[in-house]
């Protein structure tokens, strides 16, 4: 299953029709499973889907850390209709997601779906973040600037969203794209997992728009930097404010916009 396909199409530009073809991305049902447990379906890019399975799990807290996850398992479903990601994790673990389940009133899907209450939706997820280093306005310009030319899906398709991790001195260490931007922060989650990576040291960057849950991942995975290239919702400033992440938002090639928590960035006046 690939993570793009080429389809024909008319276009009208200039006042008449032209025919061509346009790269566009794939979209399926993922099913995550535990220990044979059907648990959540995404829509999503079917790439990077052991990051994905990976990252969701501890964003989700379905997992404290990776290895927890004892084993990983694709399962391509006929026809096509869709993937289903089977993992097996300790039996301790999957009491406490029996336990929550059974509390779930609806599905789960894009991270906030189905949780027992509105108050948990715009919770805080834990303690605050670690204290984390400093960077420079001219590392937050390059950490942006790395995630375009990374994007190599996007580049086919112009229709995916980005997450990446940078690290000042080293530059863009991974990225992750998909359809959904919360997807693409999962991919990463997991990836960075597997490859040791601490989120503390370093930037994460997004190419959409911030939203409440998009900084509870963020928060969840030990991040203390966040940059977008869009602004960010009211309640992502709030929730970004009590969980100690720096936000910035509106990163494009002329600069950016600090929200919260700016004694990150050096040479940052503190409001």
């Amino acid at each position: 299953m690939t993570a793009s396909v080429t389809i024909d199409r008319l276009a009208w530009r200039d006042g008449g029709f032209t025919s061509g073809t346009r790269c566009i991305p794939e979209e399926m049902p993922v099913a995550f499973s535990y220990n044979r447990l059907s648990h959540a379906v995404m829509m999503a890019t079917p790439d990077d889907l052991e990051d994905f399975a990976r990252g969701f799990s501890l964003n989700e807290r379905i997992v404290q850390h990776a290895g927890e996850i004892e084993e990983i398992e694709r399962v391509d479903l006929p026809d096509g209709i869709g993937i289903e990601m089977r993992m097996w994790i300790a039996p301790g673990r999957m009491a406490g997601l029996e336990t929550r389940r059974r509390r779930i009133a609806g599905p789960t899907g894009c991270g906030l779906c189905g949780i027992e209450s509105l108050q948990e939706a715009i919770a805080v997820p834990g303690d605050p973040v670690p204290a984390g280093r400093a960077v420079g306005a001219a590392d937050i310009m390059a950490a942006m600037a790395a995630m375009r030319p990374a994007q190599l899906l996007n580049r086919d398709t112009r229709a995916v969203h980005a997450a990446g991790f940078f690290r000042p001195g080293e530059g863009l260490l991974a990225l992750r794209e998909d359809v959904g931007r919360h997807n693409a922060l999962d991919k990463l989650a997991g990836s960075m997992s597997l490859a040791g990576h601490d989120a503390s040291d370093g930037i994460l960057v997004m190419s959409s728009r911030v939203s409440v849950e998009l900084v509870q991942k963020a928060q969840r995975m030990g991040a203390t930097i966040l940059a977008a290239v869009s602004a960010p919702t009211a309640l992502a400033i709030r929730t970004a404010r009590a969980a100690g992440l720096t936000l910035i938002a509106v990163g494009r090639e002329d600069g950016f916009e600090l929200c919260t928590h700016p004694h990150r960035v050096l040479g940052a006046a503190q409001p």
